[in-house]
């Protein structure tokens, strides 16, 4: 395992989240791509005419902003950002609420954060965890304890759709929209299906009794159900 990992290729939710600043966002709008791991999707952002500062811990480029997300502060001023895009990232620091803090920190008045992080929610993962404890994405042995050093940790920290709708409210920050990339285990779509009947009963039950609570009106969209990682965009009150 390197130090610092990231893919190699123009992912599936890089796609996707392309795509939500192409169709909500406009041209000469600022953008912070973190973690930028090969810096491939920053320059996509550019070539659509967006300002992007790109930062990462791995040094991969020499334009990269060195950006360490477990550290207390990050290297932005408060309200740099109409967008502050973190792909992949969040399941790798020990305080994902501390990052989601600096997140919106650094977020303009009216801008928007755009998180994508592995679906433990997921059908999938759902009877991954069933049958074995583990979490898809998220198996011990390939965690690291880095003692004092800097590298990749791994994926530690699984967060949920809810857990991440809580923390960005509490720094003022609406859910605008839902998104996943592809879809895992295509072939499990027989049992899928019926473990989807048995979601949506109970999760009917549940917003019954609870219809404020806003990730109910969510948690039956196959982007939930069925994508390996899912996607949120939360935009900060003015």
């Amino acid at each position: 395992m390197k130090d610092f990992s990231h893919v190699s290729n123009f992912t599936g939710y890089m796609k996707k989240v392309r795509e939500i600043l192409q169709g909500i966002g406009t041209a000469g709008q600022t953008v912070l791509d973190m973690p930028a791991g090969h810096g491939k999707f920053s320059e996509a952002l550019r070539q659509d005419g967006f300002h992007v500062t790109s930062a990462d811990i791995n040094k991969e480029r020499p334009d990269f902003v060195y950006a360490n997300m477990e550290a207390i502060r990050l290297p932005f001023d408060d309200n740099t950002f109409d967008w502050t895009v973190c792909m992949e990232g969040i399941e790798h620091v020990l305080s994902p609420s501390h990052l989601i803090a600096e997140l919106c920190r650094i977020t303009k008045p009216g801008g928007r954060v755009i998180i994508s992080t592995p679906n433990v929610q997921s059908l999938y993962s759902r009877l991954k965890f069933l049958f074995s404890g583990v979490l898809y994405m998220f198996e011990p042995e390939t965690t690291r304890h880095p003692r004092g050093e800097l590298m990749d940790r791994g994926h530690i920290s699984p967060m949920t759709f809810p857990s991440l709708c809580y923390l960005l409210a509490e720094h003022g920050f609406e859910l605008e929209l839902v998104s996943g990339d592809k879809f895992k285990r295509k072939a499990y779509m027989p049992i899928y299906g019926l473990l989807a009947l048995v979601n949506r009963y109970v999760l009917w039950r549940r917003k019954s009794k609870h219809p404020n609570v806003v990730s109910y009106r969510y948690l039956n969209q196959r982007e939930l159900l069925l994508s390996r990682s899912f996607i949120g965009c939360w935009k900060k009150a003015i």
